[in-house]
């Protein structure tokens, strides 16, 4: 393809099983035209390619599953073995996994030919049903996962430990750790307050939380994370010191007047929402004038020792 233009690079990370599985200890390329919500790349797991497609709106890789297949499998007909997993699983009433998308995707021969494709969720799914020793350690971490997620019920700080343990490993300082920590506990007492007045959790928050960020950081959450150069990765936990800080001011006063205003389920909090942000909005611009230093940072977790600076 000569509109192709691959640039390679090595992702790893030791004693994360999932991650390990979706970065598939990856050499990535993106293909860079006109549209740059398409991205294809090639990733490699062990000596095996598997073709992705990376889709802006849902935030989530599309993986070719033959690719998969032949991987887990090593059948020499990996396109027959998946016609007969994907019957088995629709006989069973699975419509996750049945309902993969077909996407265009470049073929041996150099052109574009359609293909199944899944997200991650329903690739994990697929690779619950495919009795290969190459899918028990996939198999054996999303069995720990679901024990923990029942721990972290049972009792909500054990979660909370995990993620203080996870950002140290990751190489954040404990300023930030703990700045982060203050952030989760603001968006969950916000969240309560929105449950209390009637807002539904789903796109009715996820429109709330985009007028806070409009409104105190200029942006919706999506250029946000695009601003930063993030894909899946949670914008907070890319954010620098003060831009946790302002993000919890912003968060905290929509809180605050929401108490004392009781606004009437999701449009009359919206209005709550854009003032709530506003109050940060000002203090954001107020400090850029005084310092002449901008507080919105393209820096990322990539680096997490900047994010202090």
């Amino acid at each position: 393809m000569k509109d192709v233009k691959y640039e390679r690079k090595l992702s790893y990370e030791s004693g994360q099983p999932y991650e390990n599985f979706v970065r598939l200890n990856l050499a990535y390329g993106k293909k860079r035209g006109k549209n740059m919500k398409e991205e294809y790349a090639i990733k490699l797991f062990d000596e095996y390619k598997i073709r992705t497609k990376w889709d802006l709106e849902i935030g989530d890789y599309y993986y070719s599953v033959i690719d998969v297949i032949a991987v887990l499998t090593e059948s020499k007909n990996p396109r027959n073995y998946w016609k007969v997993l994907k019957k088995r699983l629709k006989d069973e009433g699975n419509e996750l996994v049945t309902n993969c998308n077909r996407l265009k995707m470049p073929a041996k021969d150099g052109k574009m030919r359609l293909t199944d494709v899944a997200t991650t969720k329903q690739l994990l799914r697929i690779i619950q049903s495919v009795p290969s020793p190459k899918a028990e350690p996939f198999k054996q971490w999303l069995a720990q996962m679901g024990k923990e997620r029942l721990e972290e019920i049972a009792d909500p700080e054990i979660a909370m430990q995990r993620s203080i343990n996870t950002y140290r490993r990751k190489g954040y300082s404990e300023e930030w750790i703990t700045q982060r920590m203050r952030s989760i506990e603001t968006r969950r007492e916000l969240t309560a307050e929105w449950d209390r007045v009637g807002v539904n959790e789903g796109i009715e928050y996820a429109i709330l939380t985009d007028d806070i960020s409009k409104a105190w950081s200029g942006m919706s959450t999506k250029e946000y994370k695009q601003y930063k150069g993030l894909r899946k990765e949670g914008l907070r936990d890319n954010m620098t010191n003060m831009e946790l800080i302002l993000s919890m001011l912003a968060e905290g006063s929509t809180t605050e007047i929401s108490k004392v205003e009781n606004p009437d389920g999701f449009v009359e909090s919206r209005s709550v929402a854009k003032r709530g942000g506003n109050i940060a909005g000002n203090a954001r611009r107020e400090l850029e004038s005084t310092t002449r230093r901008k507080v919105i940072s393209r820096r990322n977790s990539k680096t997490p020792n900047f994010l202090d600076e």
